[in-house]
């Protein structure tokens, strides 16, 4: 029992990181470009119009909901995993890293461009609900996968079947 609450929580905070990304995978910029000071000032400022820290609040807080709505089991180390996730996940933590990858992602006039569309009524309309679109959207993902797990199963077991059998 203890083995497989470990497996999950693992797998719960491997998948963290997945689930509070908010940018592309493909940098567009070179993680070695050295970025302004303003391009540094206009990404926080970015960060903040967005309300990142709420929402990655928020994000953990959903993931670990949800991960113990469908696996009743890992309650009992709940206080734990929400400990790791504060201690290392956590915005005071992550800030600096997140403004760094916005800084190198976007040029400066493109955060000063993405910063007049959130200081915007539709803008500030997204932030609100991108929380509840982000859960909505794993949702999604999970009942789409859960449909068609029989499938995956099958391919699987196609696929580790032994040659000849």
């Amino acid at each position: 029992m203890k083995k497989n609450l470990f497996v999950l929580a693992a797998s719960l905070l491997l998948a963290a990181p997945a689930a509070l990304a908010q940018t592309t995978a493909t940098p567009a910029v070179s993680a070695t470009t050295a970025v302004s000071a303003g391009q540094r000032k206009a990404a926080e400022e970015l960060l903040t119009n967005m309300k990142a820290e709420a929402n990655i609040n928020s994000a953990v807080d959903q993931m670990l909901t949800m991960q113990i709505q469908q696996r009743p089991e890992m309650k009992a180390v709940e206080p734990e995993m929400r400990s790791f996730l504060t201690k290392y996940m956590s915005w005071p933590v992550i800030k600096d890293d997140m403004v760094a990858l916005y800084a190198r992602e976007f040029t400066e006039k493109e955060l000063r461009d993405i910063n007049k569309f959130y200081q915007t009524p539709a803008g500030q309309k997204f932030v609100s609900k991108q929380s509840t679109l982000m859960q909505a959207g794993m949702e999604i993902g999970q009942r789409r996968v859960q449909e068609n797990l029989p499938e995956l199963q099958k391919m699987i077991e196609t696929k580790m079947k032994p040659a000849g059998q």
